[in-house]
């Protein structure tokens, strides 16, 4: 039986980002049309879970591409 009371063991290298990543996420489920709320989640379908993460790698790689360019 799963345990859905687990904290997560995902961990921010720099744990003083944690406001700005939530609202990066926030943004990228914005973005994408996926109703994200605070805290758990569980009601996303892989489908919206995976497509908040995608738009973040997109808006993460594109901002690096334009760091690299000047």
């Amino acid at each position: 039986m799963a345990n859905y009371n687990k904290t997560s063991n995902n961990r921010l290298v720099v744990p003083e980002a944690q406001e700005a990543m939530n609202r990066f996420k926030m943004e990228a489920a914005n973005e994408v049309g996926v109703n994200l709320t605070e805290g758990y989640n569980g009601h996303l379908t892989s489908r919206e879970a995976g497509s908040v993460g995608g738009q973040m790698v997109k808006k993460m790689i594109e901002a690096y591409e334009n760091s690299i360019k000047k």
